[in-house]
């Protein structure tokens, strides 16, 4: 090992030269109030001879998220950041890392890659980890999709077990407030979940006292530096126009030739551009729901980003939720969040879609699981009596699903259309998301 990157291992590990300091350096790496994060595919980590790969947007918390696991189990890692130049230089060569670390920690020390992004392919230096024997539990985060789905997949085949963290959930925010009454839980459900429909759950933002300018400051972050630099946008204006456009297309379904006719690029261009959004976690296509009728429509996508927070920060928004004029855009945006959350947690092959059929009926998001399905319509008013829309029924009628939510802002009472469950039900439904399927 180069004497530069041992000083730099040094740096960045302290407990390698005093172990019994590790309880008080790990705190520089736990800024803040941490709220602990609902991860079900890492409950059962660490896997036995598989790197362990999470993922999702920057500042969403992944590398607190590991470091509040080493504090609490005070497994002290070896961390290695890629963000290093020394550090990257060393990773050029896994059989060299595999010797060294065999020569630097014992075998239980866990070996923490951050910011794999960083590296020229991270997936095949990880791969070389594992098919060198590193007996080190492997973690690693990234904070771009984009490079670590087109790097890692095909190297880390059968080597990786993998978990995305997205913005705090709903269910995660309201996790401190389940000792409350039913009552009082329902109603500071909602109160959070109002804030969390401006704001967002990244949660630098959540737990700012000024969340406007964090937000602010990380979508401007996004464009110069990951848009422009890492991702070489080389027209940053109309990917910066193709942002702000996609702000007030929330809900609605692609339209590659009209939005490249607004901002004066190509369809390709435009294709590419909500690519590198999407990998990013900034925007998310949802595809139409295809049940076996002639009467559906099954090409185009619709389109909602991320977090409302972001969202928030791109269209100019961060005013109260009850008193703005585009309640049911923010709204179905936000379950759509929620609802992706909840999604993520399942079988790859259950995801969430929309239902529009060629006469115009159209039901907001479902989903199948297993031989069940669910739909979800959006309604951002205070109903005052159940009653259900003419697509709803329409719905129902044709796909009998297992349970159909009108989401709304008051009314909370449940019917029966046939052998499907209706329910009316207010954002906080997803506050105890188990309940929900």
């Amino acid at each position: 090992m180069k004497p530069a990157t041992l000083h730099t291992l040094r740096r960045l590990n302290p407990w390698l030269d005093n172990p019994s300091s590790f309880s008080t350096e790990v705190q520089s790496h736990l800024s803040g109030k941490f709220l602990p994060r609902i991860l079900r595919r890492a409950e059962r980590w660490p896997v036995e001879r598989k790197a362990h790969l999470l993922t999702g947007a920057r500042q969403v918390g992944k590398s607190s998220f590991l470091w509040n696991r080493f504090a609490t189990a005070n497994e002290p890692p070896l961390f290695v950041s890629a963000e290093e130049p020394s550090l990257r230089e060393w990773c050029l060569s896994p059989a060299e890392v595999v010797d060294d670390v065999r020569q630097l920690v014992p075998p239980n020390t866990p070996f923490f890659l951050d910011e794999a992004q960083h590296l020229g392919d991270a997936g095949l230096f990880v791969k070389g980890l594992i098919d060198g024997g590193l007996a080190n539990p492997i973690y690693v985060t990234g904070s771009s999709a984009f490079h670590l789905k087109a790097r890692t997949r095909e190297s880390l085949a059968g080597r990786a077990v993998r978990a995305m963290l997205h913005p705090f959930s709903l269910e995660e925010l309201c996790a401190e407030h389940h000792d409350l009454s039913p009552l009082l839980f329902a109603d500071k459900s909602r109160e959070i979940a109002t804030r969390q429909m401006v704001v967002g759950g990244y949660p630098e933002a959540w737990l700012a006292e000024d969340s406007e300018a964090v937000l602010l400051d990380h979508v401007e972050a996004f464009l110069v530096r990951d848009a422009s630099d890492l991702f070489a946008v080389e027209n940053l204006t109309a990917f910066r126009n193709l942002l702000g456009l996609l702000t007030g297309q929330v809900g609605s379904l692609v339209n590659l030739s009209e939005w490249a006719s607004l901002c004066g690029v190509s369809r390709n261009v435009v294709s590419s551009y909500l690519d590198i959004l999407e990998d990013n976690h900034i925007i998310t296509r949802i595809a139409p729901f295809v049940g076996g009728k002639r009467a559906e429509v099954t090409s185009r996508r619709k389109v909602y980003f991320c977090d409302n927070g972001i969202l928030a920060a791109v269209g100019g928004g961060f005013h109260n939720f009850t008193t703005r004029v585009d309640r049911g855009r923010i709204m179905e945006s936000w379950v759509a969040t929620e609802l992706l959350k909840h999604v993520f947690v399942l079988k790859p092959d259950e995801q969430l879609h929309f239902w529009r059929s060629k006469s115009g009926a159209e039901v907001d998001f479902v989903l199948r699981r297993g031989d069940r399905l669910f739909g979800f319509e959006v309604k951002a008013a205070h109903l005052g009596r159940p009653s259900l829309s003419r697509s709803a029924r329409s719905f129902i009628e044709a796909y009998h699903p297992t349970r159909f939510y009108i989401i709304n802002t008051g009314l909370d009472t449940r019917d029966h259309l046939g052998e499907t469950e209706i329910h009316w039900v207010g954002p906080q439904l997803f506050a105890r998301p188990n309940v929900l399927l």
